[in-house]
């Protein structure tokens, strides 16, 4: 009795269904390849913050020490894998006295928690070379959800280095904007008298050598 074409056991049905699972896993082992490790050059990296103090002003600071990687797939604009590590024993407002307080228990306790960390999984362009890039923040031990606005610059290869060894590095510029509520982390040292903004503003501002 011939098999019918439509029947599990149909020896078309089954060439069709194994030439699909082919196709399927070799475009995804496609895509996988073309995502490149980045590395953030930590000489073109700058981590500052905005809090307001008082209510007159706000005060700009930023964290000399930091370092990150992330996988960037160019062709398909996808980014996955972020992740930003802060010193915060580096945080500098151009004030001893204020450093010194900001590395306190009062605010980071940097004896205690010497990294800030944010973490993302994935995110696409939300429109052009514009990013919304939803991860999580730890800080102070504790993981709460950021989301940063980001905005892929360029992407070429870069008019310095190389050497005698090869070409020159191939790099990416992004800028970042972020902010988070401080109190969240059990940070809210002159909140309630108003003398500390509880709203951190972030700017992140780097670029990155493709691996």
């Amino acid at each position: 009795m011939k098999p019918d074409s439509h029947s599990p056991r149909s020896p078309t049905l089954r060439m069709l269904t194994a030439g699909l699972w082919l196709w399927a896993t070799l475009s995804g082992a496609g895509a996988w390849a073309d995502a490149k490790r980045y590395e953030i050059d930590p000489d073109h990296l700058s981590v500052g913050f905005l809090v307001e103090h008082i209510g007159y002003s706000k005060v700009l600071g930023m964290f000399r020490e930091a370092s990150g990687s992330y996988l960037f797939d160019e062709a398909s604009g996808e980014l996955s894998d972020l992740t930003v590590v802060i010193e915060t024993e580096s945080v500098f407002t151009n004030h001893r006295k204020r450093d010194e307080h900001l590395r306190s228990a009062d605010f980071l306790n940097s004896a205690e928690f010497p990294q800030m960390i944010f973490r993302a999984s994935r995110a696409m362009p939300a429109k052009g070379r514009h990013y919304r890039i939803d991860g999580e923040l730890e800080l102070l031990g504790q993981s709460k959800p950021l989301t940063l606005e980001a905005d892929w610059n360029k992407s070429a290869e870069y008019p310095f280095g190389g050497g005698l060894m090869g070409g020159k590095p191939y790099v990416m510029g992004v800028s970042a904007r972020g902010s988070f509520e401080r109190s969240s982390y059990g940070m809210s040292y002159s909140v309630d008298n108003g003398w500390v903004g509880d709203r951190v503003e972030l700017i992140i501002e780097f670029e990155a050598q493709r691996q």
